[in-house]
């Protein structure tokens, strides 16, 4: 029966690059696990360099000028992203160890976990000044401005924050788009983080950087979340800090993290922080909950270490079921 036979053909084509998305980023993701960041030539610096390149060319005090910046920048590097993928597609351990290479180079776990190690171990041993040189490795705040406890609950965080941003959002959108999705997401991650905060340049020219950075950071947030929430020692306190509280962050994608691994930690984040000279004063997240101590640094490395593997298998059988549900339509129309 040629129509049947021509249906299977279909249907395992269809699956194909949900086999290479759960291949490749299960390997990329062991690499980062094993290896940590790339040490030379990391891909996102590069990328980095080059948008500050593209920046110095195009800044105007502009939205439309900051528009252009983020889509010339995240748009190309998400097409040389596909253009690659498509090279190398009918090369299933080509297009494999292209998603690994793109998993791998966008993931920061291993990393993550272990500058917040780092600072933890600094704080435990009594240097305090150590702390503060380590800590602007993880986020942008005034060190020489926080005490041990500060320090302390800055880590963790940023832990919480970047597990979001360094891991699980950019496996949601490789599930979505494979490598051009990876790359994408962090694309436009990194320019947030170089563009998208409210200073004086950058009010109105990272306007579009920060707004999209919102966007796509939106599911994989709340996938974070909902990990979090899962992983965590105390389940029923961080879905209650995530209910209550995570609405009240000024970030919509930080708000649910941050809220959930309070919650799941029993501690106590949010309130006064200083950026760049200028003071915040941000709501109580878990108000119940008590200060974060130094032994929580760890604690929050172990908890984000478990949402990792959880937003891996849960991305991987996403993608593995929609292919599957797609094959089997396929089947039904050409039957």
């Amino acid at each position: 029966m040629p129509g049947c036979g021509s249906a299977a053909r279909g249907g395992s084509a269809a699956l194909a690059a949900e086999r290479v998305f759960a291949y490749g980023a299960t390997l990329g993701l062991l690499a980062d696990r094993l290896f940590g960041d790339p040490r030379r030539g990391h891909p996102v610096a590069a990328f980095g360099r080059a948008a500050g390149a593209v920046e110095r060319a195009l800044w105007r005090d502009h939205r439309g000028w900051g528009a252009l910046h983020t889509a010339l920048c995240a748009g190309g590097a998400a097409g040389a992203a596909a253009l690659a993928a498509a090279t190398v597609r009918r090369a299933p351990a080509a297009s494999v160890a292209l998603t690994a290479a793109a998993t791998w180079s966008v993931v920061g776990g291993t990393s993550l976990g272990r500058e917040a190690r780092a600072v933890g171990a600094a704080l435990a041993a009594g240097d305090l000044e150590g702390a503060r040189q380590r800590l602007p490795h993880l986020c942008g705040r005034d060190p020489y401005s926080l005490d041990e406890a500060q320090i302390a609950r800055a880590v963790v965080e940023s832990v919480a924050e970047n597990t979001s941003d360094a891991v699980v959002g950019a496996l949601v959108w490789g599930a979505v788009a494979g490598a051009p999705g990876l790359v994408g997401f962090r694309a436009v991650n990194t320019l947030d983080a170089m563009v998208g905060h409210k200073s004086e340049r950058y009010r109105r020219f990272g306007w579009a950087s920060a707004r999209l950075d919102d966007v796509v950071g939106w599911p994989g947030a709340r996938l974070t979340a909902a990990l979090a929430v899962a992983a965590g020692a105390d389940r029923r306190g961080a879905l209650r800090a995530v209910r209550q509280d995570a609405h009240r962050h000024p970030s919509p994608n930080a708000g649910p993290v941050e809220a959930s691994f309070a919650g799941a930690l029993g501690v106590r984040l949010g309130g006064t922080l200083a950026y760049g000279g200028r003071v915040e004063h941000r709501p109580v997240l878990n108000a119940t909950g008590r200060p974060v101590g130094v032994p929580d640094i760890e604690r929050a490395v172990r908890l984000a270490r478990r949402v990792n593997v959880l937003a891996l298998a849960a991305c991987v059988t996403g993608r593995l079921g929609y292919g599957a549900v797609r094959a089997a339509r396929t089947t039904r129309r050409r039957g």
